[in-house]
């Protein structure tokens, strides 16, 4: 008896589909996706701007050099400091400018009382005028005398009442008589010759304004401002920096001695990739954001300008293009961000910090290069303009000093000059 058995076999079920295919579908469809974004992005918003990472903030550096040479002898101001316009921030030894000063003064005084003295001259020398001219009257007056004498004789010397004696003496005093107004005549003429020449160096002029105290004049106020640019302000408000002047350090003018930086005054150069540059206007908006705060603060800015040239044909060594070993090098321009003042004075900024701007490109209506000069100072100051005003004050003074009554004399010379004689 043979036994048999049944084998159940369960049919094998194939896959739905084909894994791999799947997967490269599912690949391309995010590539498409991320394609289509990005074209959206590239459509409706990175077209309408530009960005940069390579952007710094700037601002003035205002070097502090003295005007005269001289040895320090106090330093006021140190780095970090903030000082105030006119605050004074080094200290030179003024002993020698003292010196220069006291000389100067001295020969203004002199060279004023040396011009009170020709318009006195002019007063005596019109006196002189006026006594050879009586000199004259007498001279004639003698002549007449002589010539009636001598008509009288010369009468009566033929009636033999006169001797020959007589009749030649009456001969000989009108021969002196004008011998006399000829001396007198001279006399007058060098007189006013000698009254012309003194009111040629006073005629037009008072002594404030006659040359010779100009002259003198000057150079006080040389000295005067010598000895005070001893002590060296602050131009403007801001915070003290590169501090290299030490005591007792003899410098030279011209010689850097720290740097003033007003933080209220900065600006950011965005450095633009040549391609970058085409869609980018004077007057543009742009958003920055600075590495000091992160993206929390962001600073509205505006488009100043754009620079005249690339940072390699401003470099201290200009590539040679020229050469053989030439490599293409995509070139940047930097352009001026004008900050608001408001942000940087709530959100300070250092000169040097790196920055992120992206400037709003929509309106290009405004123009790439500037056409018209700037209409107001980029920055001044008026810490000079009162040493001015003080060397002039202390020339009037030493002139006061030494007029006396040279203001008489010089309406009285004046009045002479304008009438003549």
């Amino acid at each position: 008896m043979s036994t048999s058995s049944t084998t159940t076999v369960t049919p094998t079920v194939a896959p739905s589909g084909n894994p791999a295919r799947k997967k490269a579908l599912t690949v391309l469809s995010i590539v498409v996706l991320l394609g289509l974004a990005y074209g959206g992005f590239e459509y409706y918003g990175a077209r309408h701007s530009e960005e940069t990472d390579n952007a710094y903030v700037q601002g003035n550096v205002i070097q502090i050099t003295p005007q005269v040479g001289g040895t320090v002898t106090a330093i006021l101001a140190d780095d970090t400091d903030f000082v105030k316009a006119g605050q004074a921030l080094v200290k030179l030894d003024p002993a020698d400018a003292k010196v220069a000063l006291d000389q100067a003064e001295a020969n203004l005084a002199q060279a004023v009382r040396q011009v009170r003295t020709l318009y006195a001259n002019n007063g005596t020398l019109s006196a002189q005028v006026t006594l050879r001219e009586s000199d004259i009257a007498r001279a004639q007056t003698d002549i007449a005398r002589a010539t009636d004498d001598l008509n009288r004789r010369q009468a009566l010397a033929g009636n033999g009442a006169v001797s020959k004696e007589e009749l030649n003496h009456a001969k000989s005093q009108l021969t002196t008589a004008q011998n006399a107004l000829s001396a007198a005549q001279a006399g007058v003429a060098a007189a006013r010759e000698q009254l012309s020449s003194n009111q040629t160096l006073t005629e037009g002029t008072n002594v404030e304004s006659h040359p010779s105290v100009v002259a003198a004049s000057a150079k006080v106020r040389e000295a005067f401002m010598a000895l005070h640019r001893a002590e060296l302000p602050a131009p403007v408000d801001g915070y003290v920096a590169k501090r290299t002047v030490q005591l007792g350090q003899r410098v030279a003018a011209g010689a850097p001695l720290m740097a003033i930086i007003p933080l209220n005054q900065l600006w950011v150069d965005a450095n633009f990739k040549e391609v970058q540059l085409r869609n980018i206007r004077i007057g543009q908006p742009v958003k920055l954001t600075a590495d000091l705060y992160g993206k929390k603060m962001e600073y509205k800015g505006t488009v100043a300008g754009l620079g005249a040239g690339t940072g390699a044909a401003f470099s201290l060594l200009p590539a040679q293009n020229a050469t053989g070993n030439w490599i293409k090098v995509v070139q940047r321009v930097p352009v001026r961000v004008a900050l608001d003042a408001e942000q940087l004075a709530q959100n300070p900024l250092r000169v040097g910090l790196s920055m992120e701007a992206t400037v709003d490109v929509t309106d290009q209506s405004g123009k790439s290069l500037a056409d018209a000069p700037r209409t107001a100072s980029a920055t001044q100051t008026d810490v000079y303009t009162a040493l001015d005003q003080q060397a002039s004050d202390e020339v009037r003074k030493v002139i006061a000093a030494n007029l006396g009554r040279g203001a008489k004399l010089n309406a009285h010379a004046a009045a002479k000059n304008g009438a003549g004689v």
